[in-house]
């Protein structure tokens, strides 16, 4: 079947492309790239799910076509309210961005808004408030990363040892198995040796687990706070069996000009290893983390070096202002009051505003 791509889309692999063939992939599921129409998404079975995530050697696809994950930080996102969230869903989509983090196990400034409890088993209203979320941003065409994090002891908005992050996998997989638009992020920078640390091992049975409830099912877990090494990389793609790499860069002022160094050298080191999978930079830097206050040019030029890297997702990070009063504005930390769209800053706005061009 002849393809129905506009003839400028047609081999074209810029962001701005990829994320014109995203909006086709959404809106069109049958629309092919390059003469192959109807493809098939490589690791997914079929679905009634309007927007169905998959990977194409080291790209994302929806619905088959390739996508490059132009996304944002969303943490606090259960705790905000319905009307909040499809008005922020509605201004990031129409500037290009088509995928969002919100943690599963969150707790910040007095409000726990975790979809599981510390045993793993659910929470409500948290967790129905999760399915409606992700079941929005499927009719939207939108990806969703769900994210957890180990913690000690029974705490709440953390999970507390290897059973209940077991009981909390199983929880998240039933409870959103019908949608395809979601991914998950198993621990949350779980190679730092604090609370958040999970052994290889350990991970390696959350995996195994994700693939006996929901074979289909797209599987990272996140490194923390540095540039993966040779052995992180091997860990993470053998040992671990992740889909793609999540690896969390440093947060300096010389970190935007070496993303894209950085991203061919993770390419090269997978090909080494024997495993063609996406890197996706899920949580770069951000405002109000430390002296350093990233600018719009900060953003963009980190941006453009995973894209010219071949990176296959970028997110803008965002959260609350360390040394400020109550940490105003608090972004994706907190939204039960004010929606995010509304908590960035001037640098923020003129970022996401250029980001999709």
């Amino acid at each position: 079947m002849k393809s129905v791509l506009p003839a400028a889309l047609v081999g074209c692999r810029s962001v701005a492309c990829l994320l014109a063939l995203a909006l086709l992939a959404a809106t069109h599921p049958a629309v092919g790239v390059e003469g192959n129409s109807n493809p098939a998404p490589s690791a997914n079975p079929p679905s009634e799910s309007a927007t169905v995530l998959g990977i194409e050697g080291s790209r994302f696809s929806i619905n088959g076509n390739p996508v490059f994950l132009l996304g944002f930080s969303y943490y606090g996102a259960l705790g905000a309210g319905e009307d909040l969230v499809r008005q922020d869903l509605a201004d990031f989509q129409q500037r290009g961005f088509n995928w969002l983090r919100v943690w599963a196990t969150w707790e910040a400034f007095g409000q726990d808004v975790s979809a599981v409890d510390a045993t793993g088993r659910e929470r409500e209203p948290y967790l129905g408030r999760l399915k409606h979320l992700v079941a929005e941003c499927d009719r939207r065409g939108m990806v969703v990363d769900v994210t957890l994090t180990r913690g000690q002891g029974a705490t709440s908005g953390r999970i507390a040892d290897m059973e209940a992050h077991v009981r909390a996998v199983e929880t998240l997989v039933e409870s959103l198995r019908a949608h395809r638009n979601w991914y998950l992020d198993l621990a949350n920078e779980c190679d730092v040796r604090d609370a958040r640390f999970v052994p290889v091992d350990e991970l390696r049975r959350l995996r195994d687990r994700v693939r006996e409830l929901d074979p289909a099912r797209l599987v990272t877990a996140s490194f923390g706070g540095h540039d993966l090494s040779d052995a992180d990389i091997g860990k993470a793609a053998k040992e671990i069996g992740v889909d793609f790499l999540a690896p969390h860069r440093p947060r300096h002022p010389k970190s935007p000009s070496q993303t894209e160094d950085q991203t061919r050298r993770a390419l090269a080191m997978l090909r080494a290893v024997g495993r063609e999978i996406p890197v996706h930079y899920q949580e770069p830097f951000r405002r109000g983390y430390t002296t350093w206050q990233p600018t719009a040019e900060d953003f963009l030029t980190d941006l453009r070096g995973a894209v010219a890297g071949g990176a296959a997702g970028w997110c803008f990070h965002n959260g609350s202002q360390r040394g400020a009063p109550d940490e105003q504005p608090r972004r994706s930390f907190d939204l039960r009051e004010k929606r995010l769209w509304d908590q960035l800053d001037a640098e923020e706005r003129e970022f996401v505003a250029k980001a999709a061009g």
